[in-house]
C-alpha cells in the first residue's frame, strides 16, 4: 500500500492510486505545513504560525484535533510527535498540475506558493536545457517573456540548428520587451551569448547531471544523513557492509544538496575515476595527468562527485578541488586518504527497518510483529536483503511472515544453486568472502560455531591454539570488511545476518 502527497493544485494525498479525502482547509494546511518541512521537526508554535497569520488561544487545541484526525485518515503517514511538537516523513510528488497550494490561505503559504513555482520554473527549464527541443523552448519563452534564461536556451538551441538568422532575432524580441515592460536592457548573459553568435564561436557549456534516481521508498538514515551535510563540502566517506545501502544513501545526499552544485553532478563507478570525470565534463581522449587535467578544468567550479564502490585510495586521490564535494562509498574505510569525514552505515534503526518492509507489504507487518523482528533481527536489518525479502512477500499476498522465515535459505539446494531469491539475500557476503584470506575465512568459520554472539580474542586464541597477536591481526581485517563488530579493544560481536551465511552447509557456500 502506498501513500503519496502533491502539494501542485490543491493538496491532494493518493493510495494506492485513489484521492483521499483530507478534511476541511485549516486541516489540510496543518498538513501541507509538515509536508513542506518533510522530515523537519516543528514545535507547536512554529506550526500555528505558518498556519494562521492571527491566531487565537483555540489554536493550540485546533492542531491536536486537527493531527488526530489525519491520523486516523491517513493511519500508515509516518508522524513522530513529542513535547509539543511534531514531523513527518512522506513522499511528496514532484508533479506540476495547478498553482501550488490552492486555496490555502496565510503569509506563510503565499511566500512558500512563490518558492514552489520558482522550483518548478527552474525544474522545467533545466529540463530544457537537457534536451534543447526548439519547439518546447519556443512555447515557454512565450509563456514567461521576461525571463532571460530560457531565451538564452532557444538562442543556442537555433544557432546549433543552423538558424543563426533565427536565434539573432530572439535576442532582439527579448530586448524590445525587456525595454517596454521594465525599461531595462538584456543581462550580462543573453549580451554575451548574442556576441558569441554574431562571431561565430559560440561554445555550449554541458552541465552532467548524473545522478542515479532517488529511490521513493528510501527510510531512515536521518543520523548519518545529518553527519554528511554537516561535513560538505568536504569530502565525506561512506562506509559499511556490502548490502548496506552506502550508493542510495549517497545518492539520497547527492539530491538533496544538488542545488549547491550548480556546474553538475557527476556519478562514477571505476578504476579510472579522474578518466570518467573528463569525459564527463567533454573531454573525451585525456591523456598524461588525468587528476591534474580534472583539477584544472574543476578549478573555479561547483561539482558534486559521487564515487561509488572505492577500492584503491589511489583511485581517487587528488581529486578534490575548492567548492567542489566528493562522497566516496567503499566497503573498507580508506584511511591513508588525507582530509576525509568518514560515516560508517550499519543496519537500519529497528522503527527505520519495520517503516521499510512497509513499504513493500503494508499493514501485514502490524499482523505478526514478533515475525517480523525476526526476520529483520536475522538479516542483521540491512536494507538489501530486506527489500529482498519485502519483494518476495509482496509476491505472494497469502504467505505469512512466519512462512518466510521458514523458507529463509533453508539448507538445502535447488539443483546446483540456492534457491534465487536466497542467492539475492545472500551476494553482499558472498562478496565479503571473496576479498578474505585463507586465515580470516578459516576463523570466521569456527567462530560462527560458537554459542555466543560476542567473544574476546584472548578466548579464541585459546579454543584456536594460536598465538593472540596472529589472531587480532585477523579478526582486524574481518572488522574492517564489517564481518564481525568490534565493541572495544579485544572484543568483538558477530552479526547475525553473518552467522546466518557462514552457517550453512558447504555445499551450500559453494553453490
Amino acid at each position: 500500500m502506498s501513500l503519496r502527497f502533491s502539494l501542485m493544485g490543491p493538496v491532494r494525498a493518493c493510495r494506492d492510486g485513489q484521492e483521499v479525502q483530507l478534511g476541511p482547509r485549516q486541516q489540510r494546511s496543518v498538513l501541507a505545513a509538515l509536508l513542506l518541512n518533510n522530515g523537519v521537526w516543528l514545535s507547536n508554535d512554529q506550526l500555528i504560525g505558518m498556519v494562521w497569520d492571527e491566531p487565537t488561544p483555540s489554536a493550540v487545541m485546533a492542531v491536536r484535533t486537527y493531527m488526530y484526525r489525519l491520523r486516523r485518515t491517513l493511519p500508515e503517514l509516518d508522524v513522530k510527535s513529542a513535547n509539543g511538537g511534531y514531523a513527518v516523513n512522506a513522499e511528496v510528488l514532484d508533479d506540476c498540475q495547478g498553482e501550488p497550494l490552492e486555496g490555502l490561505q496565510s503569509a506563510y503559504f503565499d511566500a512558500q506558493r512563490i518558492r514552489l513555482s520558482q522550483q518548478r520554473l527552474k525544474a522545467r527549464e533545466d529540463w530544457l536545457e537537457r534536451e534543447l527541443d526548439v519547439l518546447e523552448l519556443q512555447k515557454h519563452s512565450a509563456a514567461h517573456p521576461l525571463r532571460e534564461r530560457p531565451r538564452a536556451l532557444l538562442m543556442y538551441a537555433l544557432y546549433r540548428d543552423g538558424r543563426q538568422a533565427e536565434a539573432l532575432d530572439q535576442f532582439h524580441e527579448a530586448r524590445s520587451i525587456l525595454n517596454q515592460e521594465l525599461g531595462i536592457e538584456p543581462g550580462p548573459e543573453l549580451r554575451a551569448l548574442h556576441e558569441s553568435i554574431l562571431r561565430g564561436d559560440l561554445k555550449y557549456v554541458y552541465r552532467p547531471e548524473q545522478l542515479p534516481l532517488d529511490l521513493a521508498d528510501f527510510t531512515g538514515r536521518e543520523t548519518e544523513i545529518a553527519q554528511v551535510l554537516k561535513a560538505l563540502p568536504a569530502t565525506v566517506g561512506i562506509t559499511g557492509m556490502h548490502g548496506s545501502g552506502k550508493t542510495t544513501l549517497a545518492t539520497r545526499i547527492g539530491h538533496l544538496v544538488k542545488h549547491r552544485f550548480p556546474d553538475g553532478q557527476l556519478f562514477v563507478r571505476s578504476t579510472d575515476v579522474a578518466g570518467e570525470l573528463l569525459r564527463a565534463v567533454g573531454v573525451e581522449n585525456p591523456k598524461g595527468d588525468k587528476a591534474a587535467l580534472w583539477r584544472e578544468k574543476a578549478r573555479g567550479k561547483r561539482f558534486l562527485v559521487i564515487v561509488d564502490d572505492v577500492e584503491r585510495a589511489a583511485d581517487v586521490r587528488d581529486l578534490a578541488t575548492p567548492g567542489s564535494a566528493m562522497i566516496l562509498t567503499s566497503v573498507r574505510r580508506l584511511n591513508e586518504l588525507p582530509g576525509v569525514t568518514w560515516v560508517n552505515v550499519a543496519g537500519l534503526a529497528p522503527q527505520d527497518a519495520v517503516a521499510f518492509l512497509r513499504t513493500a507489504i503494508g499493514h501485514r507487518v502490524d499482523v505478526e510483529p514478533e515475525h517480523v523482528e525476526e526476520l529483520l533481527d536475522r538479516v542483521s536489518r540491512l536494507p538489501l536483503p530486506i527489500r529482498v525479502l519485502g519483494g518476495k512477500l509482496a509476491s505472494r499476498p497469502t504467505w505469512t511472515v512466519e512462512m518466510l522465515l521458514r523458507q529463509l535459505c533453508q539448507e538445502k539446494a535447488v539443483g546446483d544453486a540456492t534457491p534465487v531469491d536466497c542467492q539475492a539475500i545472500l551476494t553482499p557476503l558472498v562478496r565479503a568472502q571473496q576479498e578474505l584470506g585463507a586465515v580470516e575465512e578459516h576463523l570466521l568459520m569456527r567462530l560462527v560455531r560458537r554459542d555466543t554472539a560476542e567473544f574476546r580474542t584472548v578466548d579464541v586464541a585459546e579454543a584456536s591454539g594460536l598465538a593472540p597477536d596472529a589472531i587480532e591481526l585477523a579478526m582486524e581485517a574481518l572488522a574492517d570488511v564489517h564481518l564481525i563488530e568490534p565493541i572495544e579493544l579485544g572484543r568483538y560481536r558477530l552479526p547475525r545476518f553473518v552467522q546466518l551465511y557462514f552457517g550453512l552447509p558447504t555445499s551450500i557456500l559453494t553453490s
